[in-house]
Formats: structure tokens, sequence, C-alpha cells
């Protein structure tokens, strides 16, 4: 949930295009909430003017998101809501991440949780308010963090048990634009493409040397000038999403304790959890996402026994482990096997 994570995520998760090509690709590239996005497609029509064209569809979709669940544009639904705008209506954007969020919410008890925005204002970006902290604050704000304490009516108004509760959307928000944008292609007719917006990914079909598509996630190397960039393990996927949240390039230590930038929405401080990085795959990238997020908060163990429950779901996960070598170790749930292309 904490806003860092926006960043983490394309750090440590790379897509692989092959270079000998069994089709043609479109490529689109730019810049979008404050961190980037790739996207490759299967050229349907080897028409320039119309791949322009689409490039600027795409952008207005980013437009129309931003405008819907943006915290930083004033004029979004979401910042309506977190003003108490008593006009502000939920749209279809804004309806499905928080009813995702709330679904995400009960399966986690809580461990992602919506309404964290409070939490995240009072220790700061990059938690640059950590030694103005105080017990009694966290304390505070505790009382009006809680995803039970907000509901949507069929209206789309949003209601909140107090008014200074507000929404945060960042840890689910690029995950879901990747298939606003995956579904769109396919609508198009595209069969074979890949979406990736700051690290989130939504892969179809094949890539365009005619394979699966391969992500890479990378080693948890203390990198803080992010320099590292090597590969832990390559996954293949043909359908489906991935998402990852991690810690290793963000946190900071306070009395010899190192601290993650993830805040645990339950005792409203960053979390002390064994994983470095926390990779899900699910069949929509909106899902991977909080739940990428979620597991960083509840620990290995937990996160292992949700992913048991749920055969939708599997779980990539980098664990800190000082009897290792290299001081981590890589943990993964049932079926994960199947899609890994190689592992160091």
């Amino acid at each position: 949930m904490c806003k860092i994570l926006r960043v983490v995520s394309l750090l440590m998760i790379n897509a692989f295009v092959a270079n000998s090509q069994s089709y043609s690709p479109s490529v689109y590239e730019g810049q979008i909430f404050t961190t980037t996005y790739h996207i490759i497609h299967e050229d349907i029509t080897n028409d320039k003017e119309q791949n322009k064209d689409w490039h600027d569809s795409i952008r207005k979709l980013f437009e129309d998101f931003d405008f819907s669940l943006s915290m930083f544009n004033p004029k979004s639904i979401i910042s309506k809501m977190n003003n108490n705008d008593a006009d502000a209506r939920a749209n279809h954007y804004v309806k499905n991440v928080i009813e995702k969020s709330l679904e995400v919410s009960r399966r986690t008890s809580g461990a992602f949780d919506i309404t964290v925005a409070p939490l995240v204002n009072l220790w700061g970006f990059g938690f640059k308010n950590q030694d103005n902290v105080t017990p009694d604050a966290v304390d505070s704000i505790k009382q009006f963090v809680g995803y039970q304490k907000i509901s949507l009516d069929i209206q789309g108004r949003l209601h909140k048990s107090d008014p200074r509760i507000q929404l945060d959307a960042s840890s689910i928000a690029k995950g879901y634009m990747c298939d606003i944008i995956g579904e769109w292609l396919k609508n198009k007719g595209v069969n074979n493409y890949m979406v990736e917006i700051g690290g989130e990914i939504v892969v179809k079909g094949r890539s365009p040397k005619g394979k699966p598509w391969r992500v890479g996630i990378n080693i948890p190397e203390d990198d803080q000038l992010q320099r590292i960039n090597g590969i832990q393990g390559v996954l293949e996927l043909s359908d489906g999403a991935i998402a990852t949240s991690g810690n290793y390039r963000n946190f900071y230590y306070k009395d010899g304790k190192r601290y993650a930038h993830t805040i645990d929405p339950a005792s409203g401080y960053p979390v002390q959890k064994n994983i470095l990085s926390s990779t899900v795959i699910a069949p929509d990238c909106m899902t991977a996402d909080a739940y990428a997020t979620s597991f960083m908060v509840m620990g290995v163990e937990k996160a292992m026994d949700v992913l048991a429950k749920d055969s939708s779901l599997m779980g990539y996960f980098i664990v800190a482990d000082d009897t290792s070598t290299n001081g981590y170790k890589v943990i993964y749930s049932d079926g994960l096997e199947n899609i890994i292309l190689k592992k160091r």
C-alpha cells in the first residue's frame, strides 16, 4: 500500500522480447503515473497511421483513468471522495477498484486496505517524516483507517463512517490499468500482446518470437543506487498477469532494526517481515497487484495459506535467509514450477 511501491516493482521485474520475430510487433512506450509503460502487440493491420491512432487512444485511456483514480489530480473522482464532495460518484473504474480492494481486504484479513492513505501521509513519501511519527499520532489515525468503514451504494456514492477516511488506490491502480489496455487490444482483435506499466504486466498469446512471454524476477541485492539488475528466475506465461512488490531496495534502519517501506494497516507501522519480494501470478493484474502488496504485509507463511485456498493465484517469494550464502531463498506455490524457465 505504500506509494513507493509504484517505483519498486519496475526495478524488480522485466519483460524479455526476442530479437528474431515470427510476427511484426507494434511498440508503444512513454511515461505515466510517475513511471513508464511499454506495450507490445502483434500488428494486425500493418498500417502505421492506425498504429499511431491506437497509441493516441491508449493515451486517452490513461487520461480517463487519471481523472478517475489519481490522488494527485485534485479533480479526480477519488480526490473528490477523499474531500467528501457530496456530488462525487464512482464511475466503472472507481467502482471496480473499490470492489476488488474490499474483496482482497476480506481475504487477507485487512493486510490490503484502500483506506491506508492517512497512515501513508503521516509517515511521508519515502518515510521522510519517520523521525516525527509518534505512537499517539499513529493511534489517533488508526481510528479512521479500516476497509470495514467504507461502502459504495448503487448510485456510486462512497459512504464513510468517519469523514477523515481517505482512499489510496496506488497499490492496485497500475495493475488495473494494464488490464484495461489489454482488454482494449483484445477488443481490437489482437491475440498477442504484452502490457507493462511500472513493472506490472499483462500478457496474452505469444511474443514476437512465437514463444510464451518471458518475465524476469530480479536478484534481491541491497543496491541503493539501483545499479544491480541480475535475474533470479524467469517465468513463462501465455495468458495472465504478473505483479511484484518488494522492499529490498527501499528500507531504512532504526535502533538496529530494518524497516520496509510498506505500511501494515493494522499496526500503523512499517512491516518487519522476511519477504524481500512478492510476485503474484493471477488471471488479471488488478488482482495480482493487490495480493503482491498484501503478501508483503502478511509474511510468507500466511501468504502461502492464502494461495493454498485459491487455485487461480500463484506466488513466487524471495525471502531473507541468514543461513544461505547469498542471504536469501526462493519459495513458490504449487503449480509455479510449470512456468519457471530457469532459476539461479
